[in-house]
């Protein structure tokens, strides 16, 4: 290493996801090494992310395990001491420096790296006989042993043989080694306020506050604040679809509050503590608006008082058409959370009901790509419901639904009412 003298920083987060202005690191462990080749200092810490944890099947760091840990801005300054005047080194370092970058920035403080070098680029150049580039392949390689795979303290452990390896290789070749600047990012505000979703009216009254354990009841208003993980738009039009009073602000007669860090300080989360309103994270958002009950609908405005007691029913040309799904109750399965939102949105024009669970009030099913894997496609046709393809909805009868128990057709079980 002392062809190449520097202080090194070796760095490796387990995150949430893989996009920074998304997701979370969930757990850092730092190896630093002197110009001489050695160890000089380690730090590693589980952080609490105040969202959930993703892919715990990849990283085994489930909700439970990182409860109580610190959160980033906690530790930012003991890391930013490590990596303060030494070259940061990760494998695939773009991915950890924008994470770390991104975290710096939510904590308000800059990430103290002027330069990375990233292993991976260094061994493409290097060209060992190795059939991939993969960590794990290249420790192997220069006779390192990986304990335990997207394990971060174990991970740096094995990057520290590596990047001695990588640079012993690139010294015999006498390579220069891929550095990348890296310039002061511009910090982006601790708390950053998404594109507002425009207000949709809902037909429903509020039943009150959200009850520990209970259900979501269609008429509660919601508000949503900080980061989410599902983008803002689509996760309002979902539980707007459900039947839910999405808010842009918080007051008194707000049923709930979703927030993946409820420890921060927003407008919002000072008057849901000061109401006591109920406050929960996005996951266990997502999983209630499974199973939103069916709410109370307004009451129609009364007429005026000086109107007269009976009325003349309006000649048969002003009387208007039923709309075409009215009385429906249509459950659609498959596509994306947009194109299945914006399907149900559609419906709902077309004067049905959304349905968001299969119940019993179900009488028309829309099947979008992937739909025909859902698990309740066997109690679906157990039940012999209409199966429609999307292109059902460009010209639904208006008939009544068709009784259950007439004979489906083959495939889609598609059947005209």
């Amino acid at each position: 290493m002392q062809s190449y003298p520097s202080d090194w920083a070796l760095v490796d987060v387990e995150t949430s996801g893989f996009r920074p202005s998304e997701h979370r690191v969930l757990s850092i462990a730092l190896l630093t090494i002197g110009a001489d080749g050695q160890v000089t200092g380690e730090f590693s810490s589980l952080l609490n992310p105040g969202c959930d944890p993703g892919p715990v099947h990849v990283h085994g760091l489930t909700a439970q395990r990182l409860a109580g840990s610190p959160r980033f801005e906690q530790i930012a300054s003991d890391v930013a001491t490590f990596l303060d005047k030494r070259v940061m080194v990760a494998h695939n370092a773009r991915f950890d420096y924008d994470f770390l970058a991104q975290e710096f920035a939510r904590a308000g403080q800059r990430l103290p790296v002027d330069q990375r070098l990233c292993t991976l680029a260094l061994n493409r150049r290097l060209s060992p006989p190795t059939p991939n580039m993969r960590l794990g392949t290249l420790a192997a390689h220069y006779g390192v042993v990986q304990r335990r795979a997207h394990d971060a303290a174990d991970d740096t452990r094995v990057l520290a043989g590596v990047l001695r390896g990588s640079l012993a290789a690139a010294a015999r070749l006498g390579l220069s080694l891929p550095l990348v600047p890296c310039p002061p990012r511009e910090a982006v505000p601790r708390t950053r306020y998404p594109a507002r979703v425009p207000k949709a009216a809902c037909a429903h009254r509020n039943p009150g506050r959200l009850t520990a354990g209970g259900p979501l009841v269609q008429g509660m208003k919601v508000a949503i604040t900080g980061d989410t993980r599902r983008d803002r738009a689509e996760l309002t039009a979902q539980a707007t679809t459900a039947g839910l009073n999405m808010m842009s602000t918080v007051s008194r007669h707000t049923s709930v509050l979703v927030t993946n860090v409820p420890g921060s300080a927003t407008a919002k989360m000072r008057r849901a503590r000061t109401e006591g309103i109920p406050i929960i994270d996005e996951a266990t958002f997502l999983r209630l608006l499974q199973d939103v009950r069916p709410g109370v609908l307004h009451e129609p405005m009364s007429a005026p008082r000086s109107a007269p007691a009976l009325q003349a029913p309006p000649p048969p040309h002003q009387i208007r058409p039923a709309t075409p799904l009215s009385g429906r109750r249509v459950l659609v399965l498959g596509g994306s959370h947009p194109r299945a939102a914006a399907t149900r949105a559609r419906v709902t024009e077309l004067g049905g009901a959304a349905a968001v669970n299969l119940s019993n009030s179900v009488t028309d099913v829309v099947l979008l790509p992937g739909g025909e894997a859902d698990r309740r496609m066997p109690r679906i046709q157990s039940l012999v419901l209409p199966v429609h393809e999307e292109s059902w909805l460009d010209a639904p009868t208006s008939a009544p639904p068709a009784e259950h128990g007439t004979t489906p057709k083959p495939r889609l079980a598609i059947r005209a009412s």
